[in-house]
């Protein structure tokens, strides 16, 4: 069964457009599936299946600013002014509707991207509302400082729904660095250049639609907020974590910040537990030989728990 529904962003002006998704047995759980930058829910088809399948609701939404949510309002790139927890309290907002509908199963938490650092803001301020969480794609101490300066400037300056393509180059520009020739701008997301194409022309996709320096600022706030041992800290001891991500990911500044998330977690006394592929980008979801082990990796972990 497919439910599709909305509910009022925290930042008071966008409804946002969720799905759940719910198996033809008994659920075992329930997993909300959250998405990257730029991107959109329905990305992720081929891994909602399989959890369907393997027994599990999954629920989803487009973030403000992307996807049918950026459709509906008409608000491509913009996340409002809400300020940089807008995202993490929608995500709370869904985990209270879909969790009133399924009460007596456990509930689980899947982020990429910039949805592992949603994600990661949830755990810390949510985190006993999970009895487990899956973070890909995550990041460590990524280089924000430039950029935060950059973005804080230009909205200081009253450009805040405007766009800054040179600033969004300087912050992001080298994450294509090792990928060779240059086609989509995307390249760093996976070498599979059917994947490149698609996450290029899904209309749903904001990835190449300019987003807002106010946006960009909230996204950089955000990065900073999940960083080091004082976010670990605020994260409950008895959740346990499972991060995993490819060792070519400019993101997680090529498995270094990944470790480090690792070992901020490890060293607040975390179960945490951390799977790098080698030779793979940023979405190891979706690289066809390896997608299916990715995500009975991530259904495993979840049936452990």
């Amino acid at each position: 069964m497919l439910f599709e529904d909305s509910f009022s962003s925290v930042n008071g002006r966008d409804m946002v457009q969720y799905w759940i998704y719910v198996p033809a047995v008994k659920p075992k759980g329930v997993i909300q599936l959250i998405h990257g930058f730029g991107e959109h829910s329905r990305r992720y088809l081929h891994m909602t299946a399989h959890f369907v399948e393997a027994g599990y609701v999954v629920a989803a939404d487009d973030h403000v600013g992307h996807g049918k949510t950026a459709m509906v309002n008409d608000s491509w790139g913009d996340w409002g002014d809400a300020g940089f927890e807008t995202m993490v309290k929608d995500e709370k907002q869904l985990h209270d509707i879909v969790a009133e509908e399924f009460p007596d199963v456990p509930y689980y938490m899947f982020g990429h991207s910039m949805g592992s650092v949603i994600t990661r803001q949830y755990m810390a301020r949510y985190g006993k509302d999970l009895k487990a969480a899956t973070i890909c794609g995550t990041c460590g101490d990524f280089p924000t400082e430039e950029g935060r300066k950059a973005y804080e400037d230009l909205v200081k300056s009253g450009q805040v729904k405007e766009s800054n393509a040179q600033a969004a180059a300087d912050f992001m520009g080298w994450m294509g660095e090792r990928c060779g020739e240059i086609k989509y701008g995307n390249e760093w997301i996976c070498s599979d250049e059917q994947v490149q194409y698609d996450h290029a022309n899904d209309p749903f996709d904001a990835f190449t639609k300019p987003t807002t320096n106010q946006a960009m600022l909230y996204f950089i706030e955000m990065i900073d907020d999940v960083k080091g041992k004082e976010w670990a800290q605020k994260v409950p001891k008895e959740l346990p974590i499972y991060s995993i991500g490819g060792d070519q990911d400019p993101f997680g500044t090529y498995a270094s910040g990944l470790y480090e998330c690792t070992n901020w977690l490890a060293d607040t006394g975390h179960d945490i537990t951390t799977k790098v592929y080698g030779g793979y980008r940023h979405e190891v979801h979706n690289y066809k030989d390896i997608q299916d082990e990715v995500e009975n990796g991530i259904i495993d972990f979840f049936d452990r728990h």
